[in-house]
């Protein structure tokens, strides 16, 4: 039991992350389906070892709105593709807020990558 009201609390924390515009109860499953479409891509450039390419994917049924990044070096960015030159080596956090809108409901979920710069 004790088990499965950890997995529900998670769950939970997990929905209450996920910030969703509509009020109602089923809005939190809008924004976790939504959520399931959305996919960080990133790569590094071989002539360039400090720039990072990253892009957002969302194959879901409603419509990618915006993304607005954060690259961990104190930098942002907006775009669905884009391109970040990082001016030191490192670990860094790059996280893209994903806005997905469908019907009358808005959506945005955070996703995060690692990146090592060398």
């Amino acid at each position: 039991m004790k088990k499965l009201t950890m997995i529900l609390m998670g769950m939970l924390v997990f929905f209450v992350i996920n910030s969703c515009s509509k009020h109602e109860d089923e809005a939190i499953f809008d924004c976790l389906a939504a959520s399931i479409y959305i996919k960080l891509h990133n790569s590094t450039d071989a002539n360039f070892p400090k720039l990072m390419n990253y892009s957002v994917e969302y194959t879901g049924t409603g419509t990618l709105a915006e993304v607005k990044w954060n690259f961990g070096d104190g930098t942002t960015g907006a775009g669905t593709v884009v391109t970040h030159l990082y001016t030191k080596a490192g670990t860094y956090e790059a996280k893209a807020d994903v806005t997905i809108k469908k019907d009358a409901s808005e959506c945005t979920s955070t996703l995060k990558r690692t990146v090592t710069i060398d």
